[in-house]
């Protein structure tokens, strides 16, 4: 991809130093209030432990700033260039429906990070909260992207961040809560799930979008870069991952979208650059 010319997001905070989970110290007149609170009211010491840990966590997250990625970190800073070309495309699109668009944060830990959905975990992949408007990533997770789906390149790492940016265009447009609420109101599993893919393959649509609109703008793409994201649209359908799995697949399970729906309705977008077009709700067919 040629980012050279893209400006690096502001949005981005690195967490892959910073302790992770239940991070702090507790010091030993707390251990010691802990201690009697469980002799004398048979109180778990443990749960005293936990509100103040958790207590000064997010004391001390609030008082300092963000931690930023450092500046010699080559991946960190495709992630930001992939974020600030987002940021442009999406700020674009909104101001031609006249309406404003308010970027997300995007988080890079490690192992596990807390976040306002819970407690954030590498092997989820990566994911977007709407609760903080923050999207997630393990960087760990473009090395199983390209050695264990076999999706290397630099777009579908690309594509990766656009999908989870897609999901905050929809909480954004009120698309999430209005499906969250149909899922609610379903009360079975097999609907809610089936609601659940065509959010999915709508961040697709909205991924192809990006991609489209950037390209048209700054030409960030190299020839057969869009076959990259293709691929890596491809690798994680449910059906090829229940299939790697389990051995075998189970449609009303599915959460995400087919590999060729996935593929699909990233290309839709791709091909035409229109939000309209990416309208997963009202389509007849996936």
């Amino acid at each position: 991809m040629r980012l050279d010319d893209q400006s690096e997001s502001q949005n981005v905070e690195d967490r892959r130093g910073g302790g992770g989970v239940g991070a702090g110290s507790v010091g030993i007149g707390t251990l010691l209030v802990a201690l009697a609170a469980g002799y004398f009211f048979g109180i778990d010491p443990a749960v005293i432990l936990g509100l103040v840990s958790n207590s000064s966590h997010n004391t001390s997250s609030a008082a300092r700033p963000a931690p930023k990625p450092p500046a010699n970190d080559e991946m960190a800073s495709f992630v930001a260039k992939v974020l600030g070309s987002t940021e442009a495309t999406w700020q674009t699109v909104f101001r031609e429906a006249g309406r404003r668009y308010q970027e997300p944060k995007l988080v890079l830990f490690a192992g596990a990070t807390p976040t306002a959905c819970g407690t954030g975990k590498s092997a989820m992949g990566p994911f977007y909260c709407p609760a903080d408007q923050k999207v997630y990533i393990d960087l760990a997770f473009y090395r199983d992207l390209r050695e264990r789906f076999h999706a290397p390149g630099e777009f579908a790492q690309a594509y990766v961040i656009a999908h989870e940016v897609g999901h905050h265009v929809q909480h954004l447009l009120g698309i999430s809560d209005k499906v969250h609420a149909a899922q609610q109101k379903s009360g079975n599993r097999a609907a809610a799930n089936a609601l659940s893919v065509r959010l999915e393959l709508q961040a697709d649509c909205f991924a192809g979008v990006w991609g489209h609109r950037a390209d048209s703008m700054q030409k960030i793409l190299e020839p057969g870069e869009t076959e990259q994201a293709l691929t890596a649209a491809s690798a994680i359908g449910d059906d090829r991952l229940q299939r790697q799995t389990q051995g075998q697949i189970v449609p009303e399970s599915f959460t995400h979208g087919t590999s060729e729906q996935r593929v699909r309705w990233f290309k839709r977008g791709m091909d035409s650059g229109d939000v309209r077009q990416c309208d997963t709700f009202s389509a007849a067919s996936l």
